[in-house]
């Protein structure tokens, strides 16, 4: 596994680090067999990928082992949003979906102790050519034993189909509603495309409020 240093990560307050700590909290009692978990949004702007790393920092501190995939291969912001510096050339879901790396060449473990990502690579016009295959589910199957908690960032499953096809694939999905953003009818599509899907929707989570 290689290394990787996140040189920024916004600590929150106590009210932020407490809804955190319910959330992780009710995670934890999904049942053990949930440990891949799709986090997904009907629209951008939801904050699904900042639920996800304050998730990955909070399961962490707790002395679990946590793995974090950038899945939004068409407008990832992960790296950007920790300034991920990692040794050498950077791989990512990307790479390895493609057949350019092998699987532990994209799986950074951090300075944040417990805490690894998988970037996402490189922004894809066409990601479904690289998910829609058998080559991603493998692969999840292969992580989940190695990890206490696997939590896959989405795409927007209101913009592309993409959360939707990796979300079945998980065993839970997360649905990230941010207050006086989303709209009641949103959530309902969103929620709706999901189950559509076969995803198992575990729960979703209040943002903003």
């Amino acid at each position: 596994m290689r290394q990787a240093r996140i040189k920024r990560f916004n600590a929150l307050d106590y009210t932020g680090t407490e809804a955190i700590n319910t959330i992780c909290t009710n995670l934890s009692f999904s049942g053990r067999d949930c440990k891949r978990i799709a986090f997904t949004s009907f629209m951008p702007g939801a904050g699904k990928t900042y639920m996800c790393l304050n998730i990955l920092h909070n399961m962490a501190k707790r002395g679990k082992r946590v793995l974090m995939i950038d899945a939004d291969l068409r407008r990832s912001s992960v790296v950007s949003k920790l300034r991920l510096e990692t040794e050498g050339e950077m791989y990512g879901l990307a790479h390895y979906l493609a057949g350019h790396c092998e699987l532990g060449d994209c799986i950074y473990e951090t300075n944040m102790y417990g805490a690894c990502i998988m970037p996402a690579g490189r922004d894809i016009s066409s990601p479904m050519t690289l998910i829609d295959t058998p080559y991603f589910g493998e692969m999840l199957d292969h992580l989940a034993p190695q990890f206490d908690l696997v939590l896959i960032d989405t795409p927007p499953v209101g913009v592309v189909v993409d959360a939707a096809e990796i979300a079945k694939r998980c065993d839970g999905a997360v649905l990230v509603v941010r207050d006086n953003f989303t709209k009641r009818d949103q959530v309902r599509a969103a929620y709706e495309q999901l189950r559509k899907a076969d995803a198992n929707v575990i729960g979703a989570v209040l943002n903003d409020c």
